[in-house]
């Protein structure tokens, strides 16, 4: 009999993150919900048949006590989905300060090197390891400077910089960690918390890339960035 998967899944008491690890659960995977509360993080892995993980992306002694948690229980982690994140400010570019963007990268971006510093070890002794961090279109250089994209009418200055970034270092992670695949998912105008529930997608949909590229193991693919319809141009 096949071991079960252990996966992480950071940010995954509601929204994209909890469908994701419902998806993953229900493939088989040994789900780890990462929340940085502790009662919603309690509620929502008992909804789908997960176990509760303290973990707030934020804090690098929240992160590293996560990691010896699932150390200890496990042993190993085959799955890390880099989901925890944040709209941050509405701000226009005129109004913006640094302070505003260190806010949003301190979840969006610094929230992922921490996971991936403290879990890395864990993750060099899975089983065919995957990474994948969920990124936006609106990360895209490409993207958002193309006029038929709805992107590139839209202004937001730290939440857009933010997961340009994340790209940046899921091709950086790739590059130097060969034997993880390690990459990122664009899951598309979501119904959310971070946009207000504006999103034209349900959960369900958004969530379809994330649980993909997380649940495949025959696929090398490293260091890409995709969505549902295929690759996405950086």
């Amino acid at each position: 009999m096949t071991e079960p998967r252990i996966t992480l899944v950071t940010g995954a008491n509601k929204g994209l993150g909890l469908q994701t690890a419902r998806s993953l659960v229900a493939a088989g995977h040994t789900v780890y919900v990462g929340a940085r509360d502790v009662e919603r993080g309690q509620e929502a892995a008992l909804a789908i048949g997960a176990r509760p993980l303290l973990l707030d992306v934020t804090s690098d002694e929240s992160v590293a006590a996560a990691a010896a948690v699932i150390e200890r229980e496990s042993g190993h982690l085959d799955v890390l989905v880099n989901n925890a994140g944040v709209g941050g400010t509405p701000k226009n570019a005129k109004e913006i300060t640094a302070a505003d963007l260190l806010a949003v990268y301190d979840t969006n971006v610094f929230g992922v090197v921490r996971v991936m510093h403290a879990f890395l070890p864990l993750l060099l002794a899975g089983k065919q390891p995957v990474v994948v961090n969920v990124s936006s279109g609106m990360g895209s250089l490409a993207v958002t400077n193309d006029p038929d994209r709805f992107e590139s009418s839209m202004v937001f200055p730290a939440f857009t910089s933010s997961k340009t970034a994340l790209n940046m270092l899921t091709s950086q992670y790739a590059k130097a960690f060969p034997g993880i695949r390690i990459n990122a998912v664009d899951p598309g105008f979501t119904a959310t918390d971070i946009n207000g529930h504006q999103g034209t997608q349900t959960v369900e949909e958004g969530a379809e890339i994330i649980v993909r590229t997380a649940a495949a193991v025959s696929d090398d693919t490293t260091g890409g960035f995709f969505d549902s319809h295929g690759v996405v141009p950086w």
